[in-house]
């Protein structure tokens, strides 16, 4: 048993890394009312988080790559067990939601080094297995974590949630300080350029401009997106986020480029971008992301604040999507891997589409939480269909040098879709509420009813209504919920529907692997115990809907190979 230890250490990490996507969801209208947080704070409790994993990502796999990968995955727990703390013990919206943002920084040295770790530690069936383990237990997470987060919330308090991650930190990082074995700076392959080109001697600069102007680019738009809806389109604050979301965007473009000619390792390679079937696949990562994750922000709010659940009672209600997709992925990811990538990924799209349209017309203003339970679980199938086979496609769609690099793309626009979806919906939801609302005098202000409303407030806004129009009130307040959850589910459709016609359109199978086989062959490496086990790893990555983590640039580094430990280390590398 003593060679899983490291297999242990890295689960820890993955498990409380995506626990806290998830079990933030059922615990929101309890931080609303404690630290008096309106709607715009409680998405950015969610989005802050998320924001910082996929600004930084990319750039935390060329750290670890001149750091070392055992020192950037403690340092990254360190982070998260020290802003899981802070996060708890916050006095107030801000200060939680500045705790999340470095929370996401942890994660993102967490997320780009875990697969690296278990490549260097198992070789062989072991890494397959391995893989496969790991991605259970991510899938496994991502089920627990509403009903986890219900548990601790109803019977602890909110804090807890945070919490609990610090003593599993403290264990992952006790037992990979003393089971993982330690890889230095100079054990790391060389680095390349943007057309995978040698740059002999040297390891791939960490590309700080290029994800400078990425993060700004991102956080100005989410901004943009969320405040919009508040403050007008037309108005000055919102033209000018959105102005400089636009310059750092043509920033990152120039950046990359120059980094690019001039033989460094950009952030993207966004020639990868020209590529018909990788720039389809991006697409789908970021509406499969958002299409099925980003309105459930707004249904646990109606679950527990319209519906009166308890937090336990709504982690339940939320179970059947994680729970299906856990299903699904669990017992036929290795099949879906032998299908051409665009099947699976374009109707598990089409599903969640599907799924999202099973919930819309169930809703109403009568609808209790059983109304969930159709369209979650059919959501949660194409996830289960659509998730393990994204990184794999992404991978084999790209020169075998730039594999880490369109891996880590694919994680990126995952959490980008998460991101953006639910500064949408927002406005979305409140737009719709606010409609609704409009009506003979109850409501005195319906913009701000809907914002009350989307933070959980309900029950406030009918007390402060007259007593004799409560009554009208408590009805026309399930209307107005009702009727912007129905605008957010068919938006979220027609997002997950546009992206399954766009894979099933431009993607087309890849040859590379068959030819990556024969080239390991010629060069005298076993194929069984690198070519055949990374793919296991990757398959087994995701067989359980988990989190797949590709590397940023430098992957692969388009070195020639001389034998099994520099072919070891590029495998490691790409990952």
């Amino acid at each position: 048993m003593r060679k899983w230890w490291p297999l242990t250490a890295v689960c820890l990490g993955a498990f409380i890394l995506l626990v806290d996507v998830t079990i933030v969801n059922v615990a929101l209208p309890s931080m609303a009312a404690d630290l008096g947080a309106s709607f715009t704070s409680l998405q950015w409790v969610i989005d802050g988080y998320a924001l910082a994993l996929a600004a930084l990502l990319l750039a935390s796999g060329s750290l670890a790559d001149r750091f070392g990968h055992r020192r950037s995955y403690v340092c990254g727990l360190g982070v998260f067990g020290l802003a899981s703390l802070a996060c708890g013990l916050a006095p107030n919206a801000a200060m939680l939601v500045a705790a999340r943002v470095v929370q996401g920084i942890g994660g993102a040295a967490m997320f780009a080094t875990a697969p690296a770790l278990l490549l260097t530690s198992y070789q062989g069936r072991d890494r397959g297995t391995a893989f496969g383990v790991w991605g259970a237990v991510n899938g496994a997470a991502a089920a627990a974590g509403p009903l986890l987060g219900g548990l601790l919330t109803e019977h602890f308090s909110w804090p807890t949630i945070f919490w609990v991650n610090l003593p599993i930190a403290a264990v992952a990082i006790a037992t990979t300080l003393r089971v993982v074995r330690a890889d230095r700076p100079a054990d790391q392959p060389v680095g390349t350029s943007g057309h995978g080109a040698r740059l002999s001697g040297t390891r791939a600069r960490v590309d700080i401009p290029g994800a400078t102007a990425f993060t700004i680019a991102v956080a100005t738009l989410t901004c943009g997106l969320i405040r919009g809806g508040e403050v007008g389109w037309a108005s000055a604050e919102t033209l000018t986020t959105f102005a400089v979301t636009a310059s750092a965007l043509i920033a990152f473009v120039a950046i990359e480029h120059r980094t690019a000619r001039r033989g460094g390792v950009p952030m993207m390679d966004l020639a990868l971008l020209r590529r018909p079937s990788f720039a389809a696949l991006m697409s789908g990562a970021l509406l499969l992301q958002g299409g099925a994750f980003g309105c459930l922000v707004l249904v646990s709010l109606w679950l527990q604040s319209m519906l009166g659940l308890s937090p336990v009672g709504a982690g339940l209600a939320l179970t059947p999507l994680a729970g299906a997709s856990f299903l699904v992925a669990a017992v036929a990811g290795r099949h879906l891997q032998r299908l051409a990538p665009h099947l699976p990924i374009g109707i598990g799209l089409l599903s969640v589409a599907a799924g999202m349209l099973v919930l819309r017309a169930g809703m109403t203003a009568d609808a209790g939480p059983t109304a969930l339970m159709g369209g979650l679980a059919v959501t949660g199938i194409g996830v289960g269909l659509a998730t393990p086979v994204l990184v794999s496609a992404a991978t084999s769609s790209v020169p075998p040098q730039q594999a880490g690099m369109a891996g880590g793309a694919v994680n990126t626009f995952r959490q980008l879709g998460m991101t953006l979806a639910i500064a949408v919906f927002g406005t979305v939801f409140t737009s719709r509420a606010a409609a609704v609302l409009t009506g003979p005098g109850t409501v005195p202000d319906p913009q701000k009813g809907a914002s009350a409303l989307a933070a959980g407030q309900a029950r406030r806004l009918v007390d402060a209504a007259p007593a004799a129009d409560r009554g009208a009130v408590h009805h026309m307040v399930h209307t107005a919920f009702a009727t912007g959850l129905d605008r957010v589910f068919l938006t979220s459709a027609l997002a997950a529907a546009i992206g399954g016609l766009i894979v099933l359109i431009f993607v087309r199978p890849s040859h590379r692997t068959a030819a990556g086989h024969a080239t390991t062959r010629e060069q005298g490496t076993p194929k069984d115990d690198v070519g055949q086990s990374a793919k296991d790893g990757w398959q087994g990555a995701g067989d359980a809907g988990g989190l797949e983590t590709g590397r940023g640039p430098g992957a692969g580094d388009g070195r020639e190979h001389d034998g099994g430990p520099r072919q070891e280390a590029s495998v490691a590398q790409q990952s």
